[in-house]
Order: structure tokens, then sequence, then C-alpha cells
């Protein structure tokens, strides 16, 4: 009996590590991550965050492969300035589908859920003024998400520590985009 409860304990240990690595995978299929996407929801616990959080819409990002496994990031942020626009080169950290930017601060990310093709759940990272501070986005191909991808970036959310009061599923804003001006 002992032994076929330790052969069960063993079969789903593996079968956790073996989801683990494909999930991992998923993050580092970069041919699957390059290109044009829409950050359509966040959630974080910096402060300034959250006092202009409704305020905020939704920006974009646009992923590309450098030589070394490295991506270069450029954002495209709708702001009451205007559209402002940045780039980070963010390198491998060893650990699947993590990366680090020292870009503007020390910055983390970690892909945390990614179906490959239509979505992607990053966690981040960096340390600003000696606090860490932490926020979750929900990357996609397009401007509208299913509710199942909403329900499962607000669990995530929910997970991590984040409150209702720190998730926002951000408005559609056409006037800043990665591609014009």
């Amino acid at each position: 009996m002992r032994t076929a409860v330790l052969s069960l304990g063993l079969a789903l240990l593996c079968c956790l590590c073996a989801e683990a690595e494909e999930l991992g995978a998923a993050g580092l299929d970069k041919s699957k991550i390059e290109g044009k996407w829409y950050i359509v929801a966040l959630a974080s616990d910096s402060e300034s965050y959250l006092q202009k959080k409704d305020e905020l819409k939704m920006a974009m990002a646009s992923i590309a492969v450098l030589g070394e496994g490295d991506l270069k990031v450029s954002f495209a942020i709708p702001s009451p300035e205007g559209c402002k626009k940045r780039e980070s080169i963010y390198k491998p950290t060893g650990v699947p589908g993590e990366y680090h930017s020292s870009d503007g601060g020390n910055k983390t990310v970690q892909v945390v859920d990614t179906d490959g093709k239509t979505y992607a759940v990053i966690f981040a990272s960096r340390v600003k003024d000696g606090k860490t501070l932490h926020m979750l986005r929900l990357y996609s191909r397009t401007q509208e998400v299913s509710p199942e991808i909403t329900t499962l970036f607000k669990t995530i959310a929910r997970e991590k520590s984040f409150t209702d009061e720190m998730i926002k599923m951000l408005p559609r804003q056409e006037e800043c985009s990665v591609d014009g001006a």
C-alpha cells in the first residue's frame, strides 16, 4: 500500500513538472510571442498606478527577437500628454520564460500563462526608490478578449495577491500605436 501511494505521488509530481515545462516552453517560443500585442488589462500594487488607473487606456507593445534570445519590446502608451513611446531590451535570466532589463531601472518579467497564439499573461517586478513593485499584464493579439481569458487573468491576479481594486480592464483607444508616430 505504501509503495502504491508513493508511486501515485511521484506520478503526480511528474505530471506537475511536465505541465510547468510546457508553460515555460510556450513562454520561450519566440516565434509565437514576436509581433504586435495589445495590453488589455493590468493589475499593480504601485501607488502611482492606483491613483491614475481610471485614466489609463489600452497600450500596445511590439516584441522583436534579437540575437542570443534577447527581446526588444517597443511600447506605445496613451497619456494625457499624448502617445508616449519607449523601448526596452530584455535578456533571458536562465529561468524558462523569464527576462530581465536594466533599461529605466531593474525590471524582471515572466510569462505566467499563454496559449502561444492569442494571449499572454506577464508578471513584472521592478525596484523603485528601494521598494519592489509588481504588475500583471494581459497581452492580446486583438483589442477584444474572451470572457474566459478575462476570468483567467483575474484569477491569476488574485493568486498573485492583487485585489479587485488593483485590477483594471483597459478601454480601447485608436490614437496611440506602435506602428505610427
